[in-house]
């Protein structure tokens, strides 16, 4: 849910913070006050359309905060978060957009600075916005089918996925066949290509550990001559003549001949014959190694060449000989395939057909369960009409057997909701409705059905109840509220009936200082709320009449929402 907004220099409101409480909480005001406003802060701050037209006049910025409650750990919008690298701070979420006066925006979600087409997924999974004349997804007859599937439940979601899993190795085989198939030119110039990358690697005989063992080599060869001159050095310093091992062997000599008198010496005389011995073995390896050093230039060529080799088919291939050597296994791969491509070409098209017959099974028995479905969600918005007083009003789901044609992820089904809300007439898209107040009755019809399989958090309908009246206003009232039983539902009316069946009234006005207009919001408690009531029932002249009328109305909405709670 959505728990608090914070609001600064946004059109006409200077700074503005609110909470938002549990269930349903109804906007009400004077037209021009600034309702819409809110909607449109709220909308802004989940990824919708922004520009510097929005900030406040003499301000630099506007600067949007909305902090989430999402106490399902299992949201879909804790993978999306998980998908783009942000942290998740148990159940909160916190999203903020600042408009600049250049109409650029900095978008964040828990801190963390992101796009805004990441703003839009994000905001997207938390709140629906709705209002009279906007498209949602409800009227988008691309998503109906999604819908359906949702109102399905678990037991078609098991067969879709497992249809869906057959349908990525269909996709993946139909792929590779498409890649054997191209034009014999292609397939020409690939058998070239991948024939003398292959024969390219190959004659370079490559091995692991290959580039470093040459490196070391080159060091070594680059510095021959000076690798030369300090072991001779060592050498002449250990063994020539009146050198170091002739004064450590006089050492030793005069200790052992005194270890006998003297037992301290002892211990001491081995330790000095031991460095005796161990200095005249380096010195013989010294000379060995000496006598093998022999300065090949040609061989610093050889490495330098091989090197060089290396790296140009690092460049090619890959950042190292391993990655070169996968590299040659997999256009190796590829290119066994195109030339045996005629072999493939059968084993894969007998694969496929193998798949599509699956596939076709698994594709009808999605078909089966989604008209079972279909005839059920049916009946559930025939029920939810009648409620809002359209008896005449017929709805289906629409399968367009034309239509069918190549699986998809959804199988072979094309579909669409249709309504027809006259008697007599027959069904149209639902898309194609356009009386407003019918249009309202239908939205909340389905949002009532779909607000419990859709996953939304929080619900925003944007004066949804305009051109309503009566019983029918007081219907969309319960509806209203029974959906908030749900989701979270936020409400711009003019309808006292829609404001008394309110969790939380909020009541905005607009106030004029210092030659500046303010969009100011109270909530509204006790004998005040039953004020507001009356002076949205009879204008701004509050009558006895009225404000009786008031307390039954909201009496009345008391009763009706502990029936609904208990349904």
């Amino acid at each position: 849910m959505l728990k608090e907004l914070s609001i600064k220099n946004f059109a006409i409101i200077d700074e503005l913070t609110v909470s938002f409480e549990e269930g349903l909480t109804v906007l009400t005001g004077e037209t021009g006050a600034g309702k819409s406003i809110i909607i449109d802060a709220v909308h802004l701050l989940c990824g919708g359309r922004g520009s510097q037209e929005f900030i406040r006049h003499g301000a630099k910025k506007a600067e949007l905060e909305g902090l989430f409650i999402i106490s399902n750990p299992s949201h879909s919008v804790f993978k999306k978060m998980t998908d783009v690298g942000i942290d998740i701070d148990e159940d909160t979420i916190i999203l903020r957009r600042d408009i600049n006066d250049s109409g650029k925006s900095v978008c964040r979600v828990n801190g963390k600075l992101v796009t805004i087409g990441i703003l839009r997924e994000i905001g997207a999974s938390l709140i629906d916005i709705h209002g009279q004349h906007e498209s949602q997804e409800l009227m988008d007859d691309k998503a109906h089918i999604y819908l359906l599937d949702q109102f399905a439940g678990e037991e078609l979601k098991v067969v879709k996925e497992a249809y869906k899993e057959l349908f990525a190795k269909y996709k993946k085989w139909k792929k590779e066949l498409a890649i054997l198939t191209e034009n014999e030119q292609q397939i020409a110039h690939k058998i070239d290509l991948f024939t003398f990358q292959v024969e390219e690697i190959q004659e370079a005989q490559l091995r692991v550990g290959e580039e470093d063992q040459l490196l070391e080599e080159k060091k070594k060869l680059l510095n021959f001559h000076k690798v030369f001159d300090k072991m001779s050095s060592a050498y002449e310093a250990i063994l020539a003549e009146s050198r170091g091992l002739d004064y450590i062997g006089t050492a030793m000599a005069d200790l052992k001949d005194i270890s006998d008198v003297d037992k301290n010496m002892h211990e001491l005389s081995e330790n000095v014959s031991s460095a005796f011995y161990m200095l005249q073995d380096a010195a013989y390896q010294l000379k060995n190694e000496l006598d093998e050093m022999e300065y090949d230039s040609n061989q610093l060529l050889v490495v330098e060449d091989r090197l060089a080799l290396i790296q140009t088919l690092k460049r090619k291939y890959g950042a190292s000989i391993e990655e070169i050597l996968q590299y040659q296994e997999k256009v190796q791969h590829s290119l066994d395939q195109l030339v045996n491509r005629d072999e493939q070409i059968q084993r894969m098209t007998e694969k496929i057909r193998q798949i599509e017959i699956d596939l076709e099974l698994e594709a009808n028995d999605l078909t089966d369960k989604r008209k079972i479905a279909a005839s059920l969600l049916s009946e559930a918005i025939m029920e939810q009409l009648q409620e809002l007083y359209m008896e005449k009003a017929t709805f289906s789901v629409m399968f367009h057997e034309s239509l069918k044609s190549a699986y998809n992820e959804n199988g072979l089904d094309e579909l669409s909701f249709y309504i027809s809300t006259n008697v007599g007439e027959p069904p149209k898209a639902l898309t194609k409705i356009a009386s407003g107040g019918e249009l309202s009755r239908m939205m909340l019809a389905l949002k009532s059905i779909f607000s419990k399989h859709q996953g939304i958090t929080s619900i925003i309908f944007d004066e949804v109840d305009t051109g309503v009246s009566g019983r029918v206003a007081q219907a969309i009232a319960e509806k209203i509220a029974a959906i908030a039983t749900n989701s979270q539902v936020l409400c711009i009316s003019h309808l006292s009936q829609v404001a008394a069946m309110a969790d939380q009234h909020l009541m905005i006005k607009k106030e004029v200082a210092g030659n500046r207009t303010f969009t100011m919001l109270e909530e509204v408690t006790d004998e005040k709320r039953a004020e507001e009531l009356s002076r949205m029932m009879s204008g701004a002249e509050i009558t006895s009449t009225t404000l009786q009328h008031s307390k039954e109305l909201l009496k009345l909405a008391k009763n009706r929402k502990k029936v609904l709670r208990n349904a």
